[in-house]
């Protein structure tokens, strides 16, 4: 059987049967097609109504405006704590960061490691020794300035330990 519509487009040969079978492909992928799209359709329109509950287009450009200066009051907020971080960022340089800490008997079998060197230290190695010797008569109590990690005057065996654990690390008790 042949068409003359098929025949005027230079078609006259193929066979209509062929011809139905494409159209009859092609519709079933369009419908598959449709249904899926209709199946995002209805995701979507149940996420916009779920999202737009009990609001109009004003309430919605309320709610953006609101959101636009609570970002506004975080940002300054957020400038603000920058701002003090770096204040007591700067005021920690000074402060005791790093000690060193010996005990030791003094005067041996005298009852104890009671005596101490204490060295504390800022950021810029600059701090003090404490020396404090304990004995039988009384306890005494020395300190040494240290600056940029070293010491004006001579420093004790148990003094150069303390200050050489608060040099090299933070916060480590030697005992010995």
């Amino acid at each position: 059987m042949s068409s003359e519509i098929l025949s005027s487009i230079g078609l006259g040969s193929i066979d209509i049967g062929y011809l139905f079978l494409a159209c009859a492909a092609i519709t079933i992928v369009f419908i598959i097609l449709v249904i899926v799209l209709i199946a995002q359709n209805r995701k979507m329109k149940k996420r916009f109504l779920k999202f737009m509950q009990g609001k109009n287009v004003k309430s919605l450009e309320e709610k953006i405006a609101e959101l636009f200066d609570d970002n506004k009051s975080l940002k300054e907020t957020v400038d603000e704590n920058r701002k003090e971080l770096r204040k007591i960022n700067k005021n920690q340089e000074y402060a005791f960061q790093k000690f060193g800490l010996v005990k030791y008997d003094a005067f041996k079998q005298m009852g104890g490691m009671l005596s101490f060197s204490l060295a504390l230290l800022n950021d810029q190695d600059n701090g003090f020794i404490i020396n404090s010797v304990h004995s039988s008569d009384g306890c005494y109590s020395y300190t040494k300035e240290v600056k940029d990690g070293m010491s004006d005057i001579s420093l004790g065996e148990e003094e150069k330990k303390a200050l050489e654990i608060a040099l090299n690390s933070n916060n480590r008790v030697n005992r010995g």
